[in-house]
């Protein structure tokens, strides 16, 4: 019940502070709404004894007055639907935007690679449509709770064991508690297959794959494996749902047994004359009302207990992403490097797993030099580059700035510092000046200084296949949207990386995938040239990562990483002359490009 509270109070706060004149709006409306039926009942019974009296001016006033709580109890609660609906689509936009913050706003991506981290996203994602009816159960809670001490006073006026009616609703309202853990923990039992599921619907449905999902004739493929992980996890909540209702259903025989036993009981005092007929419509309008109060309150209870479920949620959440800052506020990173970035003894371990991704490695990355990463799939050169970035910190052993442990230096700071172009690079649906000037948002609306990054890129040719070159909008989401080819994209994000002109490190993470070997060698060289150029003002680093050995050897220093390690280190000379490994797989790409 601690739980419930606290998160009535999380979701009245939201409300409070997203609409005050609506929050009160909604809570005096459902309120008035919710009092006007015990009222009601009143009027009902004093209607009755005055006709059965024959008073038939009282009895119309009664009547009247019926009527006008009748339109309050109707009325009230619908344009209080209104207002409560208004404030949920703004709670939900608020739920949002801290779910983007708690996705994006941690330090590192750890929260992006672990299966239980990532499933507590896939149900936060689901439960925020739920804002409209955590809001109708909390207004409707405070106008409930108020209607039952008044429906408890006009039934203790009665008969004093009336009063026992509503404790009648305690077995209904706990079970409903119960149902509601089982459905939770349904809910995060299922997450996985559901999750993989929708992924797969993406999959199948997304234009970006429909070429390679067609010619490999994958739609069946993936609408059975999509069927078969749907109906494992809706197997499951749908289990978890028949035993919760079963579980409310015995709840709500106890209390329709208190129910029929209070109605019998005012009857037996109407046949021996101590109260009127108006006494008996009262006592059935009333206890009919606390029969529908609980119902309700179960009902409400249940959506309560669903959203303080996903207020914890989101608060495990954001203590497992929350990454304490260890920075020094005397710790910047220098405006030049002026030795360079050192691995000092560093091993790396992912989160939730045994194996190694990085043993003993030792390694100097000097100031001003161009660095080259070779080596096979999985042999852990993206490793070096997210621990570079700062998205994971070593497991043992330091990663040095000039000296100075990364980990004391100001994350962000540092990554305004840092260029970067990934292979997996994110397609913005923007305008076209845009989608390259995110790279540095202080000129996103610089369209010169967009151009000089496209130019620097050698990515410019792109613009003259767009009607209105920068200010093209980008992506099929848009009716009027440019689709671009693979390689195009990849030439954005080029411009992008390249948006910084003074960074102090400049990592190419296989970022020229889409481009043929000779397309990509000649960009290498180009980069190369250009980071000798900022080298002379910044001592930058640059970094480029690739499989294909042909293409880094203007690299002033080739690092080949095997299984996690160094295994050598060198320039193409040096490293061909050794005649190791890095000599036997550039011969071996060389012959396959001749």
């Amino acid at each position: 019940m601690i739980h419930v509270l606290v998160g009535c109070r999380q979701l009245l706060a939201t409300a409070w502070r997203m609409d005050r004149i609506r929050t009160i709006g909604s809570i005096v409306l459902m309120v008035c709404g919710a009092l006007a039926a015990p009222l009601l009942a009143v009027g009902l019974g004093a209607m009755t004894d005055a006709v059965v009296a024959g008073d038939w001016r009282a009895g119309a006033w009664y009547g009247v007055l019926v009527a006008v709580l009748a339109i309050v109890t109707l009325t009230f609660s619908h344009f209080a639907h209104v207002l409560y609906f208004e404030l949920s689509e703004l709670a939900e936009i608020d739920f949002d935007r801290k779910l983007i913050e708690l996705s994006n706003g941690a330090v590192g991506i750890a929260h992006h690679e672990q299966a239980d981290q990532a499933d507590s996203l896939t149900v936060l994602q689901r439960e925020s449509r739920r804002f409209r009816t955590g809001l109708e159960a909390l207004f409707g809670g405070v106008s409930l709770l108020l209607a039952m001490v008044v429906t408890a006073v006009l039934l203790a006026r009665l008969h004093p064991l009336l009063l026992l009616l509503p404790l009648a609703a305690i077995p209904p309202l706990y079970t409903g508690r119960l149902a509601e853990r089982r459905l939770d923990a349904a809910k995060t039992a299922t997450a996985e297959p559901i999750r993989l599921s929708l992924n797969l619907f993406n999959l199948a449905t997304s234009s970006r794959h429909a070429g390679e999902v067609r010619v490999f004739r994958l739609e069946e493929q993936l609408r059975r494996r999509r069927t078969e992980l749907w109906a494992r996890g809706t197997a499951g909540l749908h289990r978890a749902q028949t035993a919760a209702a079963a579980t409310q259903v015995a709840g709500q025989l106890v209390f329709a047994a208190a129910y029929v036993g209070g109605v019998l009981l005012i009857l037996r005092d109407a046949t021996t004359g101590r109260h009127s007929v108006g006494a008996v419509v009262l006592a059935v309008a009333l206890a009919a009302q606390v029969n529908q109060q609980v119902t309700t309150a179960v009902a409400l209870m249940q959506d309560l207990l669903r959203m303080a479920s996903t207020y914890r949620r989101m608060e495990r959440l954001g203590t497992a992403v929350a990454v304490p800052d260890t920075s020094s506020a005397g710790q910047v990173p220098p405006d030049r490097l002026r030795a360079g970035i050192v691995f000092d003894g560093v091993e790396f371990r992912y989160p939730a797993t045994d194996a190694v991704a990085l043993r003993d490695v030792d390694l100097a990355l000097p100031a001003g030099s161009v660095v080259a990463i070779v080596g096979e799939n999985g042999a852990g050169k993206t490793t070096l580059v997210k621990l570079l970035c700062g998205f994971y910190q070593p497991t043992r052993g330091r990663v040095l700035v000039d000296g100075v442990d990364l980990r004391e230096l100001p994350i962000e700071a540092w990554r305004q510092r840092i260029s970067a172009g990934f292979q997996d690079f994110v397609r913005y649906e923007l305008l076209a000046r845009q989608a390259v000037g995110v790279g540095n948002l202080a000129q996103i609306d610089d369209a010169a200084a967009v151009q000089a990054a496209l130019d620097r890129a050698r990515s410019s040719d792109v613009l003259t296949h767009l009607a209105e070159g920068l200010e093209t909008q980008l992506g099929k989401s848009y009716a009027d949207g440019a689709e671009l080819s693979g390689g195009q994209w990849q030439k954005l994000a080029l411009g992008r990386a390249l948006m910084r002109e003074t960074p102090l490190l400049l990592v190419l993470d296989e970022p020229t995938s889409a481009l043929d070997p000779e397309a990509e060698h000649g960009l290498f060289e180009r980069y190369a040239e250009q980071s000798r150029r900022v080298a002379a003002t910044t001592g930058a680093i640059t970094l480029l990562v690739s499989h294909r050995f042909s293409t880094v050897r203007m690299a002033d220093q080739i690092i080949v990483v095997r299984d996690g390690q160094i295994a050598e280190m060198g320039s193409h000379a040096e490293l061909v002359r050794a005649d190791g490994q890095y000599a036997e797989l550039y011969a071996l790409q060389a012959r396959v490009y001749q």
